[in-house]
């Protein structure tokens, strides 16, 4: 039987080569302070490196945008840093997230002790049509298909001084896109392997 252990490392070897990817190690965790409960355990641990991306990043705390919501687990997680949030989600699931009906209202209950959240229910491609402004940090956790991720994640490190992408471990195409972005727009892309696995485009 093959060692599973070899197949990974292996694995990881040739990630680092096809895709140019180089690891994240944090150098601090920190829990955040002021989270709400997390329905699904997806996000949860990588709220704990969002200080230290933002410090590693070297990236301003004004403005952070989030495509792909949910229940909102990673918003609470980054409000604790940046002085406004601003979640984009059509608030209906998806394949991968799974279909929830309407939650948009639910999310929206999640906050209410968070006034420094804002949720705008739109599909990302709206959203950034004709949309010019910049924002510090923006994270990615849409529909995982090679295609929306590229598109949104484009747009993303087009306007943002760090982008951060979701599932870069569960999905292959999102690993796959956000390696294309980071070559297209000549930032460099780490990887953190844990939970799912988080992509940073700097």
């Amino acid at each position: 039987m093959f060692n599973t252990g070899i197949a990974t490392k292996l694995r990881s070897i040739r990630d680092n080569i096809l895709f140019k990817e180089l690891k994240y190690v944090p150098t601090s965790i920190e829990k955040p302070r002021h989270l709400i409960q997390s329905k699904s355990q997806a996000w949860v641990g990588l709220e704990s490196i969002v200080k230290d991306i933002i410090q590693f990043s070297n990236c301003q705390t004004n403005h952070a945008l989030e495509f792909g919501v949910e229940f909102g687990y990673s918003s609470s997680a980054l409000s604790n840093y940046f002085k406004k949030v601003t979640g984009v989600d059509i608030f209906t699931g998806d394949e991968h997230a799974g279909f929830h009906g309407d939650i948009f209202e639910l999310t929206k209950s999640n906050f209410k002790d968070f006034p420094n959240i804002e949720l705008i229910k739109s599909d990302y491609r709206d959203f950034i049509k004709d949309n010019a402004q910049q924002y510090d940090l923006i994270h990615v956790d849409i529909v995982h298909t090679y295609e929306a991720t590229y598109e949104c994640g484009l747009w993303s490190a087009q306007h943002s001084t760090v982008t951060i992408f979701h599932d870069t471990e569960s999905y292959r195409d999102v690993k796959r896109a956000v390696a294309a972005i980071a070559k297209a727009t000549h930032k460099k892309f780490y990887n953190y392997k844990k939970y799912n696995g988080l992509g940073i485009v700097i």
